[in-house]
């Protein structure tokens, strides 16, 4: 049996004395039937009781729990301290307003605290970064080397989708140092992993593990840190959505390789970091006239067209290249094409 159903219990068993209780009251002072009065206001109670009791306990606490699951640990603690310091500067400030005349002085101490605590929180929570830097130089962090990521150094929160993992190459990125700051993986795309890890099909099967591989790897990584949250998003059931909600609350981006995700996180103004999009723009740059060697490996789609690769991947189409399958070749560049799926070279062999 669920909590809810004992509340219930409970809270009709109490209702149901409090309204007898106050049907025989009423009863008394009016010259009326005592017994007829207080069973008919228990009754009353006892349905007020069932009925009321979970809007009064355990759906306000459910919301509460609910919206803090939201909420990330940088947050809660920069509220935390933020409450703190504001509820200290009402207490130095409530004796000089206390020696007011009245009503001033019974009314605006509470104001104060009221007012303080909530600049406190606001001050805090939009600040959290630089915060959390002041208390990580107090802490002797700041002098960590840059290995060690601390909340001195510069950071921020990515989100991880569960097709950058399987995808492994967040690992070699993460290892390079250009992903600072916190890399939160939530549960519910902790769970989508295992999931295809244990699919029956063998090929799911292989790509869940590899992201079980990639995911142990991040975190034994010391140039970024990893933490897995049981941060929910209450009724939602797709993971791609539960990530552009979570995004959108949390102002963080979103690592991923999806193209479908990136559409739809963009439409949302979410922030999307695409690694197929990074894989693209740090891929060697060519302009038309510049002469480099390549090696011609198959023939191309066109009649006498050869396609080469160079060293990042990039496909080379070369003009009446299938003379020269195998060769390493001097080529010529006469057109660079931009694509969705990369970029392309077009080239033709030096004489």
């Amino acid at each position: 049996m669920s909590s809810e159903f004992f509340v219930r219990i409970i809270g009709m068993f109490i209702f149901f004395l409090m309204g007898g209780y106050w049907g025989y009251w009423f009863a008394d002072q009016n010259s009326l039937d005592p017994i007829g009065y207080g069973l008919g206001y228990s009754m009353v109670g006892a349905l007020i009781g069932l009925v009321a009791t979970p809007w009064l306990t355990t759906r306000p606490i459910r919301g509460i729990r609910s919206l803090l699951s939201q909420v990330s640990a940088e947050t809660l603690f920069s509220g935390m301290v933020g409450l703190v310091f504001g509820l200290v500067v009402a207490a130095l400030t409530t004796f000089p307003l206390s020696m007011l005349p009245s009503p001033f002085r019974d009314v605006l101490p509470f104001l104060a605290v009221l007012l303080f605590g909530y600049f406190g929180v606001a001050l805090f929570v939009m600040r959290q970064s630089d915060m959390l830097g002041v208390l990580g130089s107090l802490s002797g962090r700041s002098g960590d080397s840059a290995s060690s990521p601390t909340w001195s150094q510069p950071t921020r929160t990515i989100l991880l989708d569960t097709s950058v993992i399987i995808d492994g190459r967040v690992a070699d990125i993460a290892k390079t140092g250009f992903l600072p700051g916190t890399l939160l993986i939530p549960r519910f795309v902790l769970n989508e992993l295992q999931y295809i890890a244990d699919s029956a099909d063998s090929l799911r099967r292989q790509r869940g593990r590899r992201g079980m591989e990639v995911l142990s790897e991040l975190q034994k990584t010391s140039a970024v840190t990893v933490r897995i949250s049981d941060i929910d998003v209450d009724g939602v059931r797709e993971v791609d959505d539960k990530l552009v909600i979570l995004a959108r609350q949390m102002k963080c981006p979103i690592l991923t390789n999806d193209y479908n995700l990136n559409r739809v996180a963009e439409l949302q103004g979410v922030v999307i970091l695409n690694i197929n999009e990074l894989a693209n723009a740090v891929k060697s740059v060519v302009l038309p006239g510049e002469t480099f060697n390549i090696q011609i490996i198959q023939e191309g789609k066109e009649a006498s067209q050869g396609v080469g690769y160079m060293e990042d991947g990039t496909m080379v189409v070369i003009e009446n290249g299938n003379k020269f399958l195998g060769v390493n070749k001097n080529v010529t560049v006469t057109k660079v094409l931009q694509t969705a799926a990369g970029r392309m070279i077009f080239a033709r062999p030096e004489d």
